[in-house]
């Protein structure tokens, strides 16, 4: 099963970016998205931002994982 998360982006270097999900930090091949800059919030799948988000959408999918893990956990 593959799953593609929100991530934040930090700094972005050429084609390349440092993001973060959940406090951890990675870094990701922009190669397919276009104009991303820092504070942008991208889906991130196998090392590559797939697409770029809207803040609201990034934060809400985020809370919904969350609220998930709490269930399966709890």
């Amino acid at each position: 099963m593959c799953l593609s998360l929100p991530a934040r982006v930090l700094t972005v270097e050429g084609d390349m970016a440092e993001v973060s999900v959940g406090g951890a930090v990675f870094r990701a091949g922009l190669q397919m998205v276009e104009d991303v800059r820092p504070g942008d919030y991208v889906l991130l799948h196998a090392g590559f931002a797939i697409e770029k988000m809207k803040e609201e959408e990034a934060l809400e999918t985020l809370r919904l994982l969350d609220e998930m893990d709490g269930l399966v956990s709890g």
